[in-house]
């Protein structure tokens, strides 16, 4: 039986994958790692499934070469975060194709990365190709939660089937469009989470009695303090390139007003004005460590003042940031009365230099299709599998390619963790044939 196309072949691992449910928790990712490593096995490899817990499945195959190049890691987390159907148009398990996109949660987030991995790896392995170097594709688990049972735990666990020169994995190589140019991002770099539990402690009493220094009302004074804080601005060279590039494609009257925005303090400003919340936002967060207040407990009875009160922060930490200098932000802003405790953390991921064989393939191969295209090295504020990948000494480019049209409604940072998250059809083709081609391009020596 033919191999059906490189395209066909992802739109259709890509759909089975959106209509199994891998909500994390509880994540049940031996599903798909399952229909991954059967998919695998029809081309003759030795897929190997892995487990940190029951259910908690990761996938690892490999692809061998000559051995004249170091290895070449894929990477995409088969896990998701949980959606509302209440508030999507087509079901967020369906994974039907509507108004040429498939939809389902994962689309972007990063069943397709997934999707488009297996069937490179099904087409390479099927034509006998010669490579010099082995390509890597794991599957993994648990990245939603902090990456524990996933790659951390391979990396930790069974560090020899991962290490790799390169990794490949998210957030990336979708299509932005500003002004008249399309840029293609390739994440270099991304923030450290540090996640913290705040503290506040008072004198408990019957509810009958109220007191207006009560932990809970002084939590509430805290969580609007942090909600309404803007932490300090740190510059950092990955958003000023960005900038840099957007800049040299504007015209030239306008250039000298935006290399104003070099300064931070206007940056800052600028940042708020962008069109559009969610790319305001995602935009913002390049500029300061963040912190959001995201889990809040106090009290267990109606008619009893508790004497403790915690919230919860999920906190952000730019390259050159560390924990404590996010604790120190914090207490500027809290108050030495609240306490706060570090509930788990990883440093912020930075590939130096940014040039490197894997990067220049990702130019020209977008640039051959797209001639007016800008290829971005890019920050992100969120935190990707790259944080324990990276640990084996991989270099590691997030590039996950999908092709969104100016005009087509579609704002890809609306899709990550959003409603209706979807995929274009013709994107997820144009991004497997040109992953596809990188991969084809540094396997040879």
């Amino acid at each position: 039986m033919p191999m059906p196309s490189l395209a066909e072949d992802a739109r259709r691992l890509c759909q089975t994958l959106l209509r199994m449910d891998t909500t994390n928790p509880p994540g049940n990712e031996r599903i798909c790692a399952e229909l991954l490593a059967s998919e695998l096995r029809g081309v003759g490899l030795d897929p190997t499934l892995l487990e940190a817990q029951p259910g908690r499945t990761n996938m690892v195959v490999r692809l061998r070469g000559t051995g004249k190049l170091p290895p070449l890691l894929l990477t995409a987390h088969l896990d998701v975060v949980e959606a509302d159907p209440t508030k999507w148009r087509r079901p967020p398990f369906s994974g039907d194709e509507h108004e040429g996109c498939l939809w389902g949660r994962g689309a972007i987030d990063m069943k397709n990365m997934a999707a488009m991995c297996t069937a490179i790896l099904k087409r390479l392995a099927s034509e006998k190709a010669r490579l010099d170097r082995d390509i890597i594709f794991a599957a993994v688990a648990d990245e939603e939660a902090g990456c524990d049972l996933g790659s951390r735990f391979l990396v930790e666990k069974h560090r020899p089937l991962v290490e790799a020169e390169y990794a490949i994995g998210e957030s990336g190589g979708f299509s932005l469009h500003l002004g008249d140019t399309t840029f293609y991002p390739v994440q270099v770099a991304e923030k450290g989470f540090c996640w913290v539990r705040a503290r506040i402690t008072g004198e408990p009493g019957h509810g009958s009695m109220p007191r207006h220094d009560s932990a809970v009302t002084r939590l509430g004074e805290a969580l609007t303090a942090l909600g309404k804080a803007q932490l300090p601005l740190h510059a950092t060279s990955y958003v000023e390139k960005f900038l840099d590039a957007v800049r040299s494609r504007q015209p030239a009257l306008v250039q000298p007003l935006l290399k104003l925005l070099a300064r931070p303090e206007l940056l800052a400003r600028v940042a708020r004005l962008v069109p559009g919340a969610s790319l305001s936002r995602s935009f913002s967060a390049l500029l300061a460590n963040t912190a959001a207040a995201t889990v809040v407990r106090a009290g267990a009875k109606t008619n009893v003042i508790p004497g403790v009160a915690e919230f919860e922060i999920d906190g952000r930490t730019l390259p050159g940031q560390t924990d404590e200098d996010l604790l120190r932000e914090l207490r500027a802003v809290l108050g030495p009365e609240v306490e706060l405790e570090v509930i788990k953390s990883a440093p912020p991921v930075v590939t130096e230099p940014v040039a490197s064989p894997v990067y220049d393939a990702i130019c020209r191969q977008i640039t051959a299709r797209e001639p007016d295209a800008v290829v971005v090295p890019y920050l992100i504020p969120g935190f990707t599998d790259a944080k324990y990948f990276t640990r084996t000494g991989a270099r590691w480019y997030g590039f996950s390619p999908v092709k969104i049209e100016k005009g087509a409604g579609l704002k890809f940072a609306d899709m990550f963790h959003g409603h209706d998250e979807r995929v274009p059809v013709a994107g997820l083709a144009w991004g497997t044939e040109v992953l596809d081609a990188v991969v084809r391009e540094i396997s040879v020596a």
